[in-house]
């Protein structure tokens, strides 16, 4: 009885009134959502129509394994440039086995995340941080919509990296087909539009039908516009692909690639929208649905999918409370499918073009980078350094840089963190300042504040600074005293390094104490035979009992501690 609770996380518990409230919001989605998956068919590579399968058994098989009530798992631009660019070389475009080598990175991505939940490894999407995240979705919209540039003008563009796409289309902008770049402009400033001021209106879809009625009407192919030409309709069948060990051994660091990316999008989209409705989340739970999500999309013949945050934003914003909403998405989906993909046909490549090119615009995030420039500039310039490596060099290695960045600020952070001492102001209270070397809190005491935990890259910093206070103070220093409150456990490394400390300020007639020791820490200090040596009795759970043990009273300077 237990299994069927946990395969629909997303659906349940569900009311009439709830359900009801879904279907309408799968039915906005919808109708905003299928210009997009047609576009994001189109970043891949692939036939217009695996981008409507992408939200057929796939959104299917996430709705029923998946933990998150939001998270809209389908075709996204992100995964898509990650494969498409790669199996370009491979194979030719659109071709049966352009399309079996997308599936087999779809049953790759599948089994890696089958894997990471089997391992637990849902926590591996905190090691790509917000700051690389945005950098990286700037370089790809970047390369987006570069990559459209062609369609919009009706020029073929002969390059395959983005810089190149630039120099040649700036090269040749004068060969531009006016009709077709008439339209596509006409369209991008429309939708642009439409995004700020009707952000719920379905203007992409109608836009869309607009112009295939206008197709079909004026005969645009025979003026020179080009189209998508007679599209398969129907249901998806369902076979596995059929490639050998030398192909899966290309695919697999695309798959990782694609697998890196799904973990840290999804997850973060699923966390928001989790922490925005007080829902739980099982980051693990959600890892399973992606992981069935792919192998559908594997054996449906169509390509990788993920959470988007932007189609999930887009379900909310359309009413959207749990999966019941993407099962409505998925039916509408299925009957354009059976009954309307005749009409596609006439479906003009710049207006598609234009509509990718307003979705990969979507990616970056300006308003973000504006706030990282005056904010943190450091991060600024890693997200804009992520951004040119997708962009130069190429999606994963991307992706890999921005996890690299991602863990080196955070370690460059601990490396050097913030140290504090507390000195006495006019009025005799004592109150944090950086430190100063030759200062001291009181006479014969110093209290030193230490920002992270100690490890063996921080240790060294550690033991200088508090030699070089120790060693310039004033005459007469008999206590140290260290706010642990930010230490939450050592390393061997550090262990000894303290050890090494003790016994050196000891025989300066200097003793170390530690106040707001927590037990992690003092279990640390234990295990590496470092207690022993500092004393037990120096080794303190509060910052007054630290100062007590050295000589300061209860009442007085020490009321002034912030």
């Amino acid at each position: 009885m237990a299994s069927p609770v946990k395969l629909l996380q997303g659906i349940r518990p569900i009311t009439r009134k709830g359900a009801l409230r879904d279907a309408l919001a799968g039915i906005s989605l919808a109708a905003m959502d299928i210009p997009q998956l047609l576009g994001y068919a189109r970043i891949a590579g692939m036939p217009a129509v695996t981008g409507l399968y992408t939200a057929l058994l796939p959104l299917l098989a996430f709705a029923f394994v998946g933990s998150s009530r939001h998270l809209v798992v389908a075709a996204d631009s992100a995964t898509a440039t990650i494969f498409s660019g790669h199996l370009a070389s491979l194979a030719p475009v659109g071709s049966p086995q352009y399309i079996a080598l997308a599936g087999t990175v779809a049953l790759l991505t599948a089994g890696m995340l089958l894997i990471a939940r089997l391992l637990r490894l849902g926590f591996l999407a905190d090691f790509l941080s917000r700051t690389a995240l945005t950098g990286f979705l700037v370089g790809v919209g970047a390369q987006v919509a570069l990559s459209m540039g062609g369609d919009m003008l009706g020029i073929v563009v002969p390059a395959s990296t983005a810089g190149e796409k630039a120099v040649f289309l700036a090269g040749h902008i004068g060969q531009a087909h006016l009709p077709t770049a008439a339209i596509a402009v006409s369209l991008v400033a429309l939708l642009l539009a439409a995004r700020q001021w009707l952000p719920n209106w379905p203007l992409p879809l109608l836009a869309m039908v607009g112009c295939i009625a206008a197709s079909a009407a004026f005969d645009f192919a025979g003026h020179g516009i080009s189209v998508l030409g007679p599209i398969a309709g129907g249901l998806p069948s369902l076979s596995l692909p059929a490639l050998g060990w030398r192909d899966v051994r290309e695919l697999l660091p695309i798959a990782g690639a694609c697998f890196i990316m799904i973990v840290a999008q999804s997850s973060a989209a699923a966390r928001v929208y989790a922490d925005r409705h007080s829902e739980c989340d099982d980051e693990n739970a959600n890892i399973l649905g992606l992981a069935a999500a792919n192998t559908a999309a594997a054996f449906s013949g169509t390509f990788v999918v993920n959470g988007s945050p932007t189609q999930t934003a887009m379900a909310e914003q359309g009413g959207s409370r749990s999966q019941v909403a993407q099962l409505s998405f998925a039916l509408i989906v299925a009957l354009v499918a059976l009954f309307l993909c005749q009409w596609l046909q006439y479906l003009p490549h710049c207006v598609l073009a234009a509509v990718v090119f307003t979705i990969a615009i979507g990616l970056i995030d300006l308003k973000t980078l504006l706030a990282m420039r005056t904010e943190s500039p450091l991060e600024f310039r890693m997200a804009l350094l992520t951004a040119a490596t997708v962009l130069m060099v190429g999606v994963e290695q991307g992706i890999l840089l921005a996890m690299a960045l991602s863990l080196a600020h955070h370690v460059r952070r601990s490396y050097r963190p913030h140290t504090l001492m507390l000195e006495p102001d006019a009025d005799g209270r004592w109150l944090p300042v950086p430190v100063q070397i030759g200062k001291q809190t009181a006479p014969g005491l110093i209290v030193y504040r230490f920002g992270a935990d100690l490890f063996y890259a921080n240790d060294s910093f550690f033991t200088q600074q508090v030699i070089a206070l120790v060693e310039r103070a004033p005459a007469g220093l008999r206590w140290f005293v260290v706010d642990a409150g930010a230490i939450t456990g050592l390393d061997y490394s550090a262990a000894r390094s303290l050890a090494d400390l003790c016994e050196r300020l000891r025989k300066q007639g200097v003793t170390l104490v530690f106040g707001r020791a927590n037990r992690f820490l003092r279990a640390d200090m234990k295990r590496h035979n470092v207690a022993r040596i500092i004393g037990h009795r120096n080794i303190l759970p509060t910052l007054h009992r630290a100062l007590a043990v050295a000589g300061v009273p209860e009442q007085g300077a020490v009321a002034g501690v912030v």
